[in-house]
This record gives C-alpha cells, structure tokens and sequence, in this order.
C-alpha cells in the first residue's frame, strides 16, 4: 500500500516522501517500514506502542487511533508530524 511520509522524518528514508510497504495491521506496516528504514518506527511509535502524541496517522483519509487498525493492500497511509517552535 501507499505511505506517504511527513518531511521531519524524510532523514530515516533517505529523502523519500512516499513508499510502498504491506502489513495487515498498521502495527505490521510500521514494522515492514522500520525493516526498510530503521528507527522510523521509533520516531512514530512510543515505549508503550502508542502512537506518538505529535504523530497523527490517516488510513484513507480516515483517523488511525491505535496500532490494531486493520489495513488493506489498496489502503493509503498518510502520516503527519506536528510542528512546533516559537
């Protein structure tokens, strides 16, 4: 499936801003994608397997609360990194 990939973590795909990856979960996803870009995964996903509180992830456009989403291989994954500074 499609993932499209915020710039604050374009460091850890070597500049890529979208890719293709499987998983059957958002879980299983976030693992393919740390297999091809390691620490990614640490940068999206806390201690607890929490999704991060600065990180907001879209299934089809849909909110993605936790890691348990179900995902198919037609399924586009768009993950957003909140900004912040003064």
């Amino acid at each position: 499936m499609r993932v499209i990939i915020p710039s604050p973590l374009h460091g850890y795909t070597g500049g890529a801003s979208e890719c293709e990856a499987e998983g059957a979960t958002l879980a299983e996803l976030l693992d393919d994608l740390d297999r091809r870009y390691a620490g990614l995964r640490f940068r999206i996903v806390d201690e607890q397997e929490r999704i991060r509180v600065h990180i907001r992830i879209y299934v089809n456009r849909q909110p993605a609360l936790t890691l348990a989403v179900p995902l198919a291989a037609a399924d586009e994954v768009l993950i957003v990194a909140a900004l912040s500074g003064g």
